[in-house]
């Protein structure tokens, strides 16, 4: 740019002293220039004409030149380094690859996998695998339905209850869960869909944008998976929990039964 205004200037000044000389000659009187031979206005015009020509050439053209190579080299970096045609068409092919794996992904995930064949079975069977949070408020029911409700508290000692409706109550939330791990699997599924969608079609510079967006659906996914790996904990540790408590009982009925036992045996010693 700085030379650019120096080439400029220059020119500047070449061009207002030729017209300046132009102008003294024209202003000097006929007399006077007819002494000099042949008139010397055309030739002094001629002069600065071929003075700035000359300075075209040499002092604009040649930068000009320059500057439209480095233009041109930095074009080419972009089109063959930055944003290669080939690694872009690659790549845009890999998303089309991509978009039939996931359709048949999808067809993968609609395969029917029910097997209960009794009614009350095939209620709650649906339910968890209709991957819809609608049916999330119906599991209980058939739940119930299924399972039993909690034991009556004169069919069984408090205790006995308690661990029972903490298993139940476990059981439900796995199962409703796994429904709502289900529907997110599915927004997953659509979001991988668009994202490929919008690869395939995408310019150059965008390529950011998509990356960050497939970023932020990357940690949207992992926190689903964590809480599916929470759920099978909770899951877990009901199951070690309802073993402990057994022990417990079973520690209790046999003090009971010693205790018993002794007190029987001194009253037949009597």
């Amino acid at each position: 740019m700085k030379l650019l205004a120096n080439s400029w200037t220059f020119l500047r000044n070449t061009v207002l002293l030729a017209f300046a000389l132009a102008v003294a000659v024209l202003i000097l009187p006929s007399k006077a220039r007819s002494q000099l031979g042949l008139d010397p206005c055309c030739a002094i015009i001629s002069a600065g004409l071929d003075a700035i020509s000359g300075l075209l050439k040499s002092v604009v053209a040649k930068p000009l030149a320059s500057i439209q190579q480095i233009e041109q080299q930095a074009a080419d970096f972009e089109r063959q380094v930055v944003w290669p045609s080939a690694a872009i068409n690659q790549a845009r092919n890999l998303a089309v690859q991509a978009q039939g794996q996931f359709v048949q992904m999808r067809q993968v995930f609609q395969i029917p996998v029910s097997s209960a064949t009794l009614p009350t079975p095939q209620q709650l069977e649906q339910s968890l695998l209709s991957r819809n949070p609608g049916a999330v408020a119906q599991i209980s029911n058939y739940y119930s339905a299924l399972y039993g409700p909690v034991v009556a508290q004169t069919d069984a000692p408090q205790p006995v209850r308690d661990l029972v409706d903490m298993t139940d109550a476990a059981a439900q939330a796995a199962m409703k869960r796994a429904v709502e791990i289900d529907a997110l699997a599915d927004l997953e599924l659509q979001a991988a869909e668009q994202i490929n969608h919008q690869l395939q079609t995408a310019a150059p510079g965008s390529a950011d944008i998509l990356e960050a967006q497939t970023s932020a659906w990357l940690v949207r996914a992992n926190a689903y998976t964590q809480s599916a790996m929470a759920e099978l904990i909770r899951v877990r540790s009901i199951e070690l929990a309802n073993e402990g408590a057994r022990l417990k009982f079973s520690t209790s009925h046999t003090g009971t039964l010693h205790s018993t036992g002794g007190q029987v045996l001194q009253q037949g010693v009597r």
